[in-house]
């Protein structure tokens, strides 16, 4: 039987043909959660629902439950004209962290489609070294200078081709893997 990784990275996948792709909104924590459902739908009963409960990763708490959807609120608020902006935008959501599981995958996926919306360009996430982009996630918080410079390093032109999203998307998932990960 497969696991949840398998069958929801076999839907990212899928996603890149889909027609329910260009339905989503661009931006918003609606599209987010979009995203999330179509990558979780069946497999986490909270696929795409806003979390109601804190939670926390490598000793770093996410925006609390009780304040998470004026959090998401003023995340949908923020522009999104400039790269540094999306950047901020970006960061900005994953401190949020709106789901219990997933967060990463869904908002990356959310990160290139504001990406070709607004720049019409895309991160080749092929091109980031997974220490390197938790470690810059990690401080972004606190200065996303660090993580903006490593995504600028990773932008392509290339919105349309398949072989980047694919890429891309094995690349998400293998963020994933606890393996190794020396934060």
């Amino acid at each position: 039987m497969q696991n949840i990784d398998e069958i929801s990275k076999q839907r990212a996948v899928k996603l890149f043909d889909s027609i329910e792709l260009s339905s989503f909104e661009v931006g918003t924590t609606k599209g987010l959660q979009q995203i999330h459902e179509y990558l979780f739908g069946g497999l986490y009963d909270f696929a795409g629902k806003i979390r109601s409960k804190n939670i926390s990763k490598g000793g770093f708490t996410f925006a609390s439950a009780i304040y998470l959807e004026g959090a998401l609120s003023e995340v949908e608020k923020l522009p999104e004209t400039t790269f540094e902006e999306i950047v901020r935008k970006y960061v900005e959501m994953n401190i949020a962290h709106p789901f219990m599981e997933g967060n990463g995958r869904s908002t990356r996926i959310w990160l290139d489609l504001i990406l070709k919306k607004s720049l019409k360009q895309c991160v080749d996430w092929q091109k980031i070294d997974k220490n390197d982009y938790f470690n810059a996630m990690e401080r972004s918080p606190v200065n996303d200078l660090e993580l903006r410079e490593l995504l600028r390093g990773a932008l392509t032109d290339k919105i349309s081709d398949r072989e980047v999203f694919m890429k891309g998307i094995k690349q998400s998932y293998y963020y994933e893997e606890p393996d190794d990960y020396k934060g």
